[in-house]
């Protein structure tokens, strides 16, 4: 389902996501480091995290350079990253490729209706998966033994 003809892109809600980015921080102690960029806008996503024995994140941050849409995706998937697996944030990845180019339901993961009116503006999709590709980048590099 697309978003109704002339839905607002930048909601209130949306914009006030990005204030949650700064409980996200870049830590130094977090080993595993990917980072994703949209050719389309110039955004950017670094991602650092720790993984738990099950291999699911156990902590994780980030520095976001991107559009307020972009920032609103990267506050979504770091509010909800803990606790999930290469395996999950792959299909959710997958998923919202599909949903964003109009096809089939939007991904499971929290929040991620905010991001509705933006499925009618595909030049912010790149900025959107960002966090998403960012983690997966990290959690397919290995540990530096630093």
């Amino acid at each position: 389902m697309t978003a109704p003809r002339g839905a607002v892109l930048y909601t209130p809600e949306l914009l006030g996501l990005a204030v949650a980015l700064a409980d996200f921080p870049l830590s130094g102690d977090l080993p595993m480091r990917g980072e994703a960029r949209s050719r389309v806008c110039g955004s950017r996503v670094e991602l650092a995290l720790a993984r738990a024995p099950d291999d699911t994140i156990a902590r994780i941050g980030a520095r976001v350079t991107a559009c307020a849409m972009g920032q609103a995706a990267a506050a979504l998937f770091l509010r909800a990253a803990t606790g999930r697996g290469a395996g999950e944030i792959g299909e959710t990845l997958d998923t919202l490729e599909q949903w964003l180019g109009g096809a089939g339901e939007a991904p499971d993961w929290p929040g991620i209706a905010v991001l509705a009116p933006a499925r009618d503006h595909p030049a912010r999709h790149a900025a959107i998966l960002l966090p998403w590709k960012a983690a997966m980048s990290a959690l397919s590099n290995p540990v530096s033994a630093d």
